[in-house]
């Protein structure tokens, strides 16, 4: 009995032998598995980066080579610290902590000692390299960017971090991702797909070929190709306009909602972020405090829209039907809240609409708003009926582009105001501010710009979007959010007096001087009150420049807002720049060369050097 049961127990344990060894050698192992047998190696093959490439087929972004230096850390050997560390020109105390990393990460997986050496580093390293044990150099491509701007619209990238390797099992530690931009939106399409060969080694711990025969191995699939909406003369026209200016400018085709322009000021060459001085750059622009070059104005600062959100306000009342166009209001330099008269600088007398928005009348629109507010029976339905309108503009929330950040500007809306004043204690007297577009309204410059779009189509828009192509093909089959209308509340009969408007701001009113010749312009400007506390003290700065406009006004091809902080006027530093952007866009070259060189020379540093403190008022301080 003895005899058979041990003769049962080697049969059984052979068979398992047999089997298990069977399997290995007739079934795939999974990635896990390879990952945990020590006597096999894993080497990737990292592909290159997709091109991305402007709306007319320029070259915006190609790669360059680059080369890391990585590290195995069980199968390092003692070496000559110092000598090894100044050939990588890093420190001793680096070279520590990166291997200390290296470790915590895996022991026997490769991680990156040092990142993107330069050619002529690594020409000078690579027959070194034999010497020291468990460091090898792997080849891998960096950007290279065919343009000094669009920083803000491409992004950068960089090496994943802790969190990157949690949330995406498809990184190893060394890997480069997009961070912001383009490259971030777009990472899956731009990164491709990294090829894996796998090496045997044997008990000595020395590569003895592929396994398996390098059956199991893969190749690197390139990223795909991307076309982009941005134009880049224009994108990089506007920036140098931009030199010693901060804001931002948005430039989009109304009739298919592509962003021609993305421009925020100041910023930076995006060659900046590339190569071994990248987190060194990054630092300085980061920790700018004053100036914020990585801050993108043209999507996250909400200013409020001042003047040009009073074409709203007038759609709004001819929808609603509390005036018409040939309504008029009296402007006693000014309107009267209660005893007090907020001013007005149209030069006072009868206005109706067109003078109204020619000539900018703040009493025009207060009486506007008023009325719209009259027709209610309370005060609360006339605000959801109002915040309806405004928000069908694309206005108090995000509006789904194609950027991984962005703010939502503010409408405010019943709740808002119930939290300020209580519930029934306020009426449109407390929030007229909001009727010229001061008060407790705020926009990003890319919303303006989609609200001048939707009213350069007479009542719709498109999301605006950057990407136009991938791999060649039109995008209208796989982003369906880019290509569909979005309507406004507004019945499409009702544009057409604010768009005479408009056209006559340039005609015969605050943008008079700006006009174009042979381009018809429809256009708003706005100065936007500016005020901050400073000492404790309500103080006033110099007014933000803000200017909407599109053309040619009937079938119009750019619609634009410019945002200049503590630029004057509308029509000064906005309405000189947006008027050289149209130009430029619309003819290829500008005959005003005197006010370009002056746009191009003139900053805005002597303002920006002014202190000031930056804190917020309280939302029932009204910036009058």
């Amino acid at each position: 009995m003895k005899k058979l049961v041990l003769t049962s127990m080697i049969i059984l344990i052979g068979v398992t032998f047999i089997g298990r060894l069977s399997y290995l050698q007739l079934f795939r192992l999974s990635q896990d598995q390879v990952l945990e047998d020590p006597a096999i190696k894993l080497v990737y093959d990292y592909p290159e980066r997709g091109y991305i490439y402007d709306r007319h087929g320029e070259l915006l972004v190609a790669n360059q080579p680059a080369y890391d230096v990585m590290v195995i850390p069980r199968e390092v050997q003692p070496l000559d610290t110092l000598e090894f560390c100044s050939l990588l020109d890093i420190t001793p105390e680096k070279f520590r902590e990166q291997l200390r990393k290296a470790r915590v990460y895996s022991p026997r997986l490769p991680s990156v000692l040092v990142p993107q050496l330069s050619k002529e580093d690594y020409a000078g390293l690579q027959e070194k390299m034999r010497k020291y044990k468990g460091f090898y150099i792997e080849k891998r491509s960096l950007r290279d960017y065919k343009t000094p701007a669009g920083a803000n619209v491409l992004g950068y990238i960089s090496e994943v971090n802790e969190w990157d390797l949690q949330r995406n099992p498809y990184y190893s530690q060394g890997e480069l991702t997009g961070r912001t931009g383009i490259e971030k939106e777009y990472e899956d399409l731009l990164r491709g797909r990294k090829g894996v060969k796998m090496i045997q080694k044997d008990r000595y711990n020395r590569d003895i070929g592929p396994y398996k025969e390098g059956t199991l191995d893969t190749l690197p699939e390139p990223g795909t190709e991307i076309s982009i909406t941005i134009d880049k003369t224009l994108q990089e026209y506007g920036e140098l306009l931009m030199n010693g200016k901060r804001g931002g400018v948005v430039a989009i085709e109304p009739e298919s909602g592509e962003i021609l322009a993305l421009i925020s000021g100041p910023t930076y060459q995006p060659s900046l972020l590339v190569g071994r001085e990248r987190s060194q750059n990054y630092s300085k622009l980061h920790y700018d405090t004053i100036a914020k070059p990585t801050w993108d104005r043209s999507i996250l600062a909400e200013p409020s829209p001042g003047s040009p959100f009073k074409i709203l306000n007038a759609l709004a009342a001819l929808q609603e039907g509390v005036i018409t166009p040939e309504t008029s209001f009296h402007c006693y330099h000014g309107f009267y809240v209660g005893n007090k008269l907020r001013g007005c600088h149209c030069g006072g007398g009868v206005r109706t609409m067109n003078s109204g928005i020619f000539k900018s009348c703040n009493a025009y629109f207060a009486g506007t708003f008023r009325k719209f507010y009259e027709k209610f029976e309370t005060t609360d339905m006339a605000m959801d009926v109002w915040e309806k309108h405004m928000r069908s503009f694309g206005l108090g929330d995000y509006l789904g582009y194609d950027l991984p950040t962005g703010r939502k500007g503010r409408i405010p809306n019943k709740e808002y105001y119930d939290r300020v004043y209580g519930d029934g204690r306020w009426s449109s007297s407390y929030i007229i501010s909001n009727a010229i577009g001061q008060g407790e309204v705020a926009a990003t410059p890319i919303q303006l710009a989609n609200m001048v779009a939707a009213v350069a189509n007479r009542g719709w828009y498109r999301t605006p979007h950057l990407i136009k192509k991938v791999n060649g093909k039109d995008i209208e089959n796989d982003y369906p959010n880019f290509t569909e209308r979005k309507y406004t509340t507004i019945e499409p009969q009702y544009f057409e007096p604010v768009v005479e408007g408009m056209a006559d701001v340039y005609n015969k009113g605050t943008a008079y001087n700006l006009r174009i010749p042979g381009i018809d312009i429809a256009g708003k400007t706005g100065t936007v009150e500016n005020y901050t506390r400073i000492d404790g003290v309500r103080t006033q700065l110099t007014d933000h420049s803000l200017f909407i406009a599109f053309a040619p006004v009937d079938k119009p091809k750019i619609a634009l807002a410019v945002y200049i902080e503590h630029g004057y006027f509308g029509a000064r530093y906005a309405g000189h720049i947006a008027s050289l952007m149209i130009e430029k866009y619309l003819k290829g070259t500008i005959s005003r060369t005197d006010l370009e060189k002056r746009m191009l020379e003139k900053t805005l540093e002597a303002e920006y050097a002014k202190p000031y403190s930056g804190e917020k008022f309280e939302i029932n301080e009204h910036a009058w």
